[in-house]
């Protein structure tokens, strides 16, 4: 019987599971974030043997793994990774990629279409039905990319502080960011920051208010979150183009905290620019976990049948 694990490791936690080639889930485990960025491609690949020798419970080897991760973002990342986790003897066959890929797989009714993932930050790609991969770097704003949570937060206390000091126009986001973190100005949060005092990964606590804001007409708050459709839209959309696939319908999986929140000013904006830019387009946010898109991949890496891909899903 073959065996395979799969892996989807992003930047608050990595999930792990073993099954074999009927899509029988024999073992899970989950363990802290992978952060190879931060952390190094050592201590990232670490925490994936951990999960596999520790929660898994696999003494031994696995026929394959494949595994969708998070960092991952340029070939050569990819192939380092990749040759880390190969170095483990965690199985004879390693297959590294972006962990967008397991987002699209988890939510297309099959293994190509697009997905867009909007959550602490953004990204996206596009796999054409003959295997054609169209992605972009998302290493942050050197790459072009905007939005996502800590885009999103980092804007909002952006115009809460010039709204407070003078500098920029009045909005109802200086409000939100004092009260959220009680204090008494928008400026003791900015430097409380920047001392070290906040972490700044709390700043992503203030996104679901700033949809609020928005949604009760506030114009600044109004405008990131139009922008922040126009963004994902445009990624998707130029995913499509890469492909040639505009022409034809295609799953565009949307994941990510952001969208899987469904707000409902950001899905009435994203109806109206899907609508103008991309009419052929079947948006669908992904209810899967991105690990069982990473498994089905496992599946697809092993030419499973789909009775297989069933049973997985039926785990799930």
């Amino acid at each position: 019987m073959v065996s395979v694990l799969a892996v989807d490791g992003g930047n608050s936690k990595t999930d792990v599971v073993l099954l074999n080639e009927l899509g029988e889930i024999l073992a899970r485990g989950r363990g802290g974030p992978f952060v190879p960025q931060s952390g190094g491609v050592g201590p990232a690949a670490d925490v994936i043997e951990s999960v596999v020798r520790q929660a898994v419970g696999l003494t031994g080897q696995a026929d394959h793994l494949v595994a969708f991760l998070a960092g991952a973002d340029l070939p050569e990342e990819e192939q380092a990774i990749g040759a880390e986790i190969s170095g483990r003897a965690l199985a004879r066959d390693v297959v590294v990629r972006n962990d967008t890929f397991a987002l699209l797989r988890s939510g297309a009714s099959g293994p190509w279409g697009v997905a867009v993932v909007c959550g602490a930050g953004i990204n996206a790609v596009g796999v054409s039905p003959t295997g054609r991969i169209a992605r972009f770097l998302s290493l942050g704003a050197i790459s072009g990319d905007w939005g996502g949570g800590l885009g999103l937060s980092a804007e909002t206390l952006w115009y809460a502080i010039r709204a407070e000091d003078g500098r920029g126009a009045p909005t109802e986001l200086a409000e939100l960011v004092r009260s959220h973190f009680g204090a008494d100005t928008v400026e003791r949060v900015v430097v409380d920051v920047h001392l070290g005092a906040l972490e700044r990964e709390r700043l992503l606590e203030l996104t679901p208010g700033l949809f609020k804001v928005a949604a009760g007409g506030d114009e600044i708050a109004l405008g990131l979150v139009s922008r922040m459709a126009d963004e994902i839209t445009t990624m998707a959309q130029v995913c499509l183009a890469r492909l040639d696939l505009l022409g034809t319908p295609t799953e565009v999986v949307l994941g990510g905290g952001v969208l899987r929140a469904r707000d409902p000013l950001l899905t009435a904006l994203l109806d109206e620019r899907f609508a103008a830019r991309a009419p052929l387009a079947e948006r669908v946010v992904a209810e899967l976990p991105p690990i069982a898109g990473a498994a089905l991949s496992a599946l697809d890496h092993i030419g499973a049948g789909e009775d297989a891909k069933a049973r997985l899903l039926g785990q799930f």
